[in-house]
């Protein structure tokens, strides 16, 4: 099936992915467009897992500051070149992940950095922030969010620490 230029233009602007990959889903979609973002969200979440095994040295630190000065979080989040780390696209992924931070107040990035003392029975799935819904997706999950961004970006992408700060906690 042919695709439109205008079909892939609005599909890659919504998705961030590549012409040519936003071409092929819209063709393997048979041109329809929802089907294409859900082809490609599953590309994401496989080119995610392929890069799971390569080196994060690179990336920012991202702090929020919640309205009114009582909630606030700081981000290390990982890339593997200093290139991704200065565009706004993982600017703004660091941005969102100190806001989750802030707001949903994970204990854990994800279940390997519990403690080998802390008891099972006192740890919940939300205390995990890789498993908590996104504040503004509550669609998807904070992982999806990275799977979605290293898709886009082409790099593996990790979240190295977090810390939240509230008055009065």
């Amino acid at each position: 099936m042919s695709v439109n230029v205008d079909s892939i233009k609005l599909l890659r602007n919504s998705t961030g992915f590549g012409i040519m990959e936003c071409k092929k889903a819209l063709e393997d979609a048979d041109g329809d467009i929802e089907k294409a973002k859900e082809l490609l969200e599953k590309l994401g979440s496989l080119k995610a897992t392929k890069k799971l095994s390569r080196d994060t040295k690179e990336g920012v630190i991202e702090s929020y500051i919640h309205n009114g000065s009582r909630v606030g979080a700081i981000v290390e989040l990982n890339c593997e070149t200093d290139f991704v780390a200065r565009t706004s696209e993982f600017k703004e992924l660091a941005h969102d992940i100190a806001m989750q931070v802030a707001a949903m107040n994970p204990q854990y990035i994800n279940s390997d950095d519990v403690p080998d003392e802390k008891d099972d029975t006192e740890i919940n799935e939300d205390d995990f922030l890789v498993n908590q819904a996104c504040i503004k997706d509550p669609s998807k999950t904070v992982e999806n969010m990275i799977s979605d961004a290293v898709g886009k970006m082409g790099e593996n992408i990790r979240i190295t620490r977090f810390i939240r700060f509230a008055i009065g906690e």
